[in-house]
């Protein structure tokens, strides 16, 4: 047996369904890559677990996006139920060779700090290119810019009634080894739904794009206590489904499909 560090992707949950994403990183500070990884979930203080899952290994990114040494590739995601408020242990485990075994405390708040699944949208009036009149530096940190992904605002979109999936991220100043090229696979995704009616938006989440000037106004009005978070919001204008952190194109394209399709 082999303990790992779980990190984690994830922080902010909420009683209900949750959704949990971590690595799991050896003790030479590598990444640990498994194919089958059981997640358990158990109350404060050494009690036993009352559920347990089986986390997906999904990819980080597109093809040919974070091609660096070192490089985070894929990550794990599970999903797991809270009934209350609390404090939870989530206990991994991985088997093969040689067993690894990680544990992660996490706290579900009685409210999310982002917007939860049901609310409604907020209605913020994100800059888009033709209110920057064409000032694609103002817009977006990604090279190439996302042009596409810069059309639409959130208020905008909600005053058409049209659904649309909102990503709120920084592509040059990512921080977390976890948080992931997130433009990408929202662009990724946005090529799959081409004609369908469905909007793709990307926010930049610091004030200028200068990460030392803190987050901008429109992270703030979304109440985000961290980047990049993305969201899916109906014609009727209420959250259907979000994702913090890294997401798989998979994930998203599915995600789409079923709640905006």
């Amino acid at each position: 047996m082999s303990a790992v560090t779980v990190v984690p992707g994830t922080n902010d949950y909420a009683p209900g369904p949750i959704r949990i994403s971590f690595l799991l990183i050896d003790s030479q500070g590598a990444p640990a890559y498994r194919s089958e990884v059981r997640v358990s979930i158990a109350g404060p203080g050494g009690a036993p677990a009352f559920a347990s899952t089986r986390a997906a290994l999904e990819p980080v990114g597109v093809p040919g996006s974070g091609d660096s040494p070192g490089d985070i590739t894929k990550l794990y995601v599970a999903h797991l139920h809270a009934p209350r408020a609390g404090t939870y242990t989530i206990l991994v485990e991985a088997p093969g060779k040689s067993t690894l075994r990680g544990a992660l405390t996490i706290t579900v708040r009685a409210h999310p700090l982002a917007p939860a699944v049901g609310s409604k949208a907020i209605p913020s009036q994100t800059p888009t290119i033709a209110s920057t009149h064409g000032n694609l530096k103002a817009l977006t940190t990604r090279t190439p810019p996302d042009t596409r992904l810069l059309d639409y605002s959130v208020a905008g979109s909600l005053a058409a009634h049209k659904r649309f999936v909102l990503v709120f991220a920084t592509p040059k100043f990512c921080q977390s080894r976890t948080c992931g090229p997130v433009v990408d696979v929202v662009d990724a995704v946005r090529k799959q739904f081409t004609g369908s009616g469905i909007r793709f938006i990307h926010v930049e989440v610091y004030k200028d794009n200068n990460p030392g000037l803190g987050y901008n106004k429109w992270v703030k009005q979304w109440h985000l206590p961290s980047e990049p978070w993305t969201f899916l919001v109906g014609a009727d204008g209420r959250i259907k489904a979000r994702f913090e952190g890294s997401v798989s194109v998979k994930e998203l394209a599915a995600s789409v499909r079923q709640h905006l399709s």
